[in-house]
């Protein structure tokens, strides 16, 4: 492992793959709990008003913004002797933990206070989250170089990602939501977001745990020490946006997962109040989605070696904007069974399976175009800052969970939808307000879709221009001396 581009560095075990992805299981039980109960709790149960529930969560996602590039920046110019980010990811698992279960358990303090509280507890657990999740993702293109390698371990990623959607999935309408009031039960969620806050540390302590000897052995020439500023830490964030292909992609990626968010957020409302889908059903609805998604998964690397990231990418897009409005306006149009029929539940389930599917080939493709991007920021610059990078995409899937819930939010205020536990079956809401939630889950979320694939049309970076890159830092990191003088902090 003489140098990062020799031979040693690009080959993987599937046991360090396998240790590398567990970590993300740790986002994607925070981030499915956050899309998929959070502003149900907050308001179909505590009453808080969507748009101010919305504006708790949108908040937490502007901090967000300055916390997720500035632990990439921090994490680039880190030096120990484990590393540059196995130390963050390190500490961030008790402070995940304890604010994840607090999140979930405030006490009696009015609708204003309520909003507080979300709002304060969504910045501390999202914080807690980036400062693992950060220094995470820059290791998974640090472990390799070649653009199969790299496919591959975000593979295992984003499949470990979507397993933590299936969790929660089966732990909440399984499990804690198994009593008459199902999810509408207030005190299911206290115990709920406990297990879920233990699940997340496990998997955090597990994955840095499993990569660390891989972690350490990364050369340390290519790891010097730059103390950084604040002023670095926004000049980072400038010039990893004046890459062409990393704005257009980021920008699209923004728009895809906002849709995602808000397509997350009124899920449960849409189940439960135009679906009128209960218990079992619920988990089944649910589980298709992550079930899809780690099938594609393991058939994303296939396409990704016959077909350009960029194409996959903009088709499967479009094939989940497409799936988003097909089931609701055949419903609208009475096209489909009565919500009681097993068969109108079995369509739902193969939609939301397919759409699984299709997202999973958006997910890995996107990772592994930002790799492929630090290499083309490496040979610009002669600076590696996959933190940056992955810094500033991390900010953008969060979107899934902040903007996506500030949207949805918003949107039921407009459509006047009914908050407060009093609200219990769809008989007690007009018809036209359950109508309305179905075209604003439906149509009008699947139009960030075509925006986002619109958006993935400027991204310029192909497999040819990208091998050329590759070839060029070996020249240049063959030529060029290490440094081992640097001294660990």
């Amino acid at each position: 492992m003489s140098d990062r581009f020799g031979t040693a560095a690009g080959k993987l075990g599937v046991p360090v793959k396998l240790f590398y992805g567990v970590g993300q299981l740790a986002e994607g039980l925070k981030t499915s709990a956050f899309g998929l109960l959070l502003l149900f709790y907050y308001s179909q149960l505590l009453g808080v008003p969507g748009s101010l529930a919305g504006l708790a969560l949108g908040i937490a996602v502007i901090f967000d913004a300055l916390t997720d590039p500035l632990a990439g920046t921090l994490s680039d110019g880190f030096r120990s002797r484990w590393g540059r980010r196995l130390p963050f990811m390190y500490v961030s698992a008790l402070p995940l933990m304890a604010t994840f279960a607090l999140l979930f358990t405030p006490p009696d303090l009015g609708e204003f206070g309520l909003f507080l509280w979300l709002m304060v507890f969504s910045i501390l657990v999202r914080t807690a989250m980036t400062f693992f999740f950060v220094p995470y993702l820059a290791l998974g293109a640090e472990l390799s170089t070649e653009a199969e390698e790299r496919s591959k371990i975000v593979q295992f990623r984003q499949a470990f990602g979507l397993a933590g959607y299936l969790v929660v999935s089966a732990l909440a309408f399984l499990v804690f939501f198994s009593g008459p009031q199902g999810q509408r039960e207030m005190a299911a969620y206290a115990p709920l977001a406990l297990t879920i806050a233990i699940l997340m540390g496990v998997a955090v302590l597990v994955s840095s745990l499993g990569t660390h000897r891989r972690a350490i052995q990364i050369p340390s020439g290519r790891q010097s020490v730059v103390r950084r500023t604040v002023s670095d830490h926004f000049r980072g964030i400038f010039e990893a946006m004046a890459n062409r292909s990393f704005k257009w992609l980021l920008i699209g990626v923004v728009i895809l997962y906002v849709m995602l968010g808000v397509e997350g957020a009124l899920q449960l409302f849409l189940n439960t109040f135009f679906w009128e889908l209960e218990g079992t059903e619920l988990f089944m609805f649910a589980g298709a989605f992550p079930v899809g998604a780690i099938i594609g998964a393991f058939v994303t690397h296939r396409l990704l070696r016959r077909y350009e990231k960029k194409w996959v990418l903009i088709v499967s897009t479009g094939v989940f904007a497409a799936l988003q409005i097909l089931a609701i306006l055949m419903r609208i149009y009475d096209l489909l069974p009565p919500n009681e029929s097993p068969v109108l539940v079995g369509f739902l389930i193969v939609t939301r399976l397919v759409g699984g599917f299709a997202i999973m080939q958006a997910f890995v493709s996107v990772g592994a175009m930002i790799a492929d991007v630090a290499d083309e920021h490496e040979l610009n610059s002669t600076k590696r800052t996959e933190g940056v990078f992955f810094g500033t995409y991390s900010f953008a899937g969060k979107c899934s969970s902040g903007v996506g819930s500030l949207l949805a939010g918003v949107g039921l205020d407009l459509i006047r939808w009914p908050v407060g536990a009093q609200t219990v079956t769809v008989t007690e809401i007009a018809p036209e307000t359950v109508v309305h939630l179905g075209i604003l889950y439906g149509p009008v979320v699947a139009g960030f879709g075509i925006l986002a694939v619109v958006c993935y049309l400027f991204y310029d970076l192909d497999r040819h221009k990208h091998a050329r890159i590759v070839e060029q830092l070996r020249k240049r990191s063959a030529s060029r001396p290490v440094d081992f003088d640097a001294t660990p902090v």
